[in-house]
């Protein structure tokens, strides 16, 4: 079941990623674990090029929700690129989208999915809001 982004999204970032040998299960396709970790790393690379500190030991972002449909599959050898989007800014949260294509095949999605990100302090395990500095880059 394909999902649709919702109206006021905004596309924020994208990376290409190899697909590894290694990613892939005994069924010949990457495994689905997989898929979130190549989402995860699209959204760390868009909150550090953003200008968030690489020691979030403090307080940084927490994902307490995320899916993913899986449209067709990805086999190694190749690229995919992971297209990043985030929609609904509230005061501690944002929402994520994102596709994953191949680079053989532009336009053709094989995966998509997202995560709702709270911005939480670690220490006392609660959400805060989003920092001033960072809430420009989820309005375009």
């Amino acid at each position: 079941m394909r999902f649709e982004l919702p109206s006021q999204v905004l596309l924020v970032h994208q990376m290409t990623i190899p697909i590894r040998w290694g990613d892939m299960d005994a069924m010949g396709h990457v495994n689905n674990t997989v898929y979130f970790r190549y989402m995860e790393s699209v959204r760390l690379d868009w909150i550090f090029a953003c200008g968030a500190e690489h020691d979030l030991s403090q307080e940084g972002p927490v994902i307490i929700n995320a899916f993913c449909n899986f449209l067709r599959q990805l086999t190694f050898p190749g690229d995919a690129v992971v297209k990043m989007y985030v929609a609904k800014p509230g005061r501690s949260s944002f929402e994520t989208y994102h596709t994953i294509e191949r680079t053989d095949e532009p336009g053709v999605v094989y995966a998509e999915g997202g995560a709702k990100t709270v911005w939480s302090h670690y220490g006392r395990k609660q959400s805060v809001a989003l920092p001033d500095w960072f809430r420009p880059f989820l309005m375009g």
